[in-house]
């Protein structure tokens, strides 16, 4: 019996090593595949990805953003920019209006306020309503093992008012008369609005070494990609100067500012700016408080006040627009698809803001849980032509050896705005009747071409007259 025993145990031992052996090999652990460096040459091409990790998903994981990362893939996206990731300050957290989240006594009405991702506690740690570091992990290895790069956004103006930094290093923030440490004010003293955050002071020494420290350590020991700065012109450029060689010295990094100043751009700063006077001309174009003329002053004024190889970002939504100023529809009304083509087309790098792909037709909550939707309507076909386009096109490259812009003459110069991009001997053209009227006109423009938006063949004669329905606008590719 004892032999039959052991002989069963044995047998049913070898059965499950085997069974196990198989699970391993149905599960095998995903490598990250080595993604290439940071390069000038990715930057032509870019598309750039903000990624509201709260409202992007029912559960507002990384978990639920890293599976839909593959589909990122189809739009184009080559630079994925997480919203900050850190855990958010209890105290003065931000509920809603000029209230914190401690004004409120019901105690389940004061969950709902989760605070501004703005009020970081600490810059070294992940936000818990996020997931894990080993969740933000995979998501950095699903981005690299799909091509593109992760940059954080990082908050270096102001901290919340329950980082370690208050109680351990008082002296890094800034100070009223009566020694008290304040929030972000304005130069004539009167408070920004920002009442949930703490001022830091750039006249410390130790707080930028501990500001420098904090960044190179996701560059380090998570290995992202590189930072988009918060309010990166509020911060005093000669810290930037400090700091951003500090961090290129350990790896090639992307560096975006959330600033126009061309200062910030010069000697290998930053890599990009915001282009908020091109994103504030298309909305008033939209509303027709402005026309096409301003846009042209606009792409004069960028020539005259960037170097060649300063790259800016395109955008008809982001966090604050969505949330502040309405959505593409209730700024751009009939205009949102000509004017999301012209920020793929248009000199520089594309934005695509979480929901936009979607179709999203609402202001998202900022200090509290909502969700984009996720139906693909018109948007995710029209993203994925244009990504296609802006990532295979060398005339539509938008980095430190830009296409060329050249403006086309119309006939009709307040409405139709009509431009070529060239490089490498590849030419797209973009016109646009951007006004809510039925215009006929004539382009200087001649030849047969692609419409890379239809697939459609057009042929332009010199002289001709070109009808366009309010809002219409071609995509063009030389044939």
């Amino acid at each position: 019996m004892k032999k039959l025993s052991l002989f069963f145990i044995s047998t049913l031992l070898f059965i499950s090593c085997k069974t196990e052996k198989k699970e391993t090999e149905k599960t095998p652990e995903k490598k990250e595949i080595a993604i290439a460096a940071v390069s000038d040459g990715m930057m032509e091409s870019a598309v750039i990805y903000e990624a509201n990790i709260r409202q992007y998903s029912k559960e507002g994981s990384f978990d639920a953003f890293t599976k839909d990362i593959p589909q990122l893939k189809e739009l184009g996206v080559k630079i994925i920019w997480l919203m900050p990731i850190f855990p958010i300050s209890e105290t003065k957290r931000k509920a809603t209006g000029d209230k914190f989240a401690s004004d409120i006594e019901d105690a389940e009405e004061r969950k709902k306020y989760l605070g501004s991702y703005y009020a970081v506690s600490d810059f070294t740690k992940i936000n818990p309503e996020f997931g894990t570091i080993e969740d933000f992990r995979e998501l950095i290895k699903t981005a690299h093992n799909n091509g593109m790069y992760v940059i954080l956004d990082w908050v270096p103006n102001h901290t919340g008012w329950d980082h370690t930094w208050i109680k351990t290093n008082p002296d890094f923030y800034t100070k009223n008369a009566k020694g008290e440490i304040t929030d972000p004010l304005n130069e004539d003293g009167t408070p920004v609005g920002w009442a949930d955050v703490a001022d830091l002071n750039y006249e410390n020494a130790a707080l930028r070494k501990a500001m420098i420290t904090d960044m190179h350590y996701w560059l380090t020991k998570e290995n992202v990609d590189g930072f988009r700065c918060d309010v990166a012109g509020s911060v005093p450029t000669d810290f930037w100067e400090e700091a951003i060689p500090k961090l290129r010295a350990t790896k090639d990094i992307f560096m975006l500012a959330e600033a126009w100043e061309p200062a910030l751009l010069k000697g290998r700063l930053f890599d990009m700016a915001y282009g908020w006077d091109t994103h504030h001309k298309m909305n008033h174009i939209a509303k027709g408080e402005e026309t096409v003329v301003n846009w042209d002053k606009r792409m004069q004024q960028i020539d005259s006040l960037y170097e060649q190889d300063d790259i800016l970002m395109n955008f008809v939504t982001n966090h604050d627009e969505n949330s502040w100023n309405g959505t593409i529809e209730e700024r751009m009304g009939k205009g949102a698809e000509a004017f999301t083509a012209l920020s793929f087309v248009a000199p520089g790098m594309p934005l695509i803001y979480s929901g936009q792909e979607y179709d999203m037709k609402h202001r998202l909550k900022f200090f509290e849980k909502d969700e984009i939707p996720k139906e693909k309507g018109n948007m995710w076909p029209l993203l994925a032509k244009l990504g296609a386009l802006k990532n295979t096109n060398a005339a539509l490259h938008g980095g430190k050896n830009a296409a060329s812009y050249s403006k086309l003459q119309t006939s009709k110069a307040d409405n139709v705005l009509a431009f070529k991009r060239e490089k490498g001997g590849k030419q797209v053209y973009y016109i646009g009747n951007l006004s809510n009227e039925a215009v006929i006109t004539k382009i200087d423009l001649t030849g047969s071409f692609t419409n890379a938006i239809d697939g459609g063949s057009i042929l332009f004669r010199e002289g001709q007259d070109v009808a366009l329905q309010p809002w219409q606008y071609l995509v063009l590719v030389s044939e």
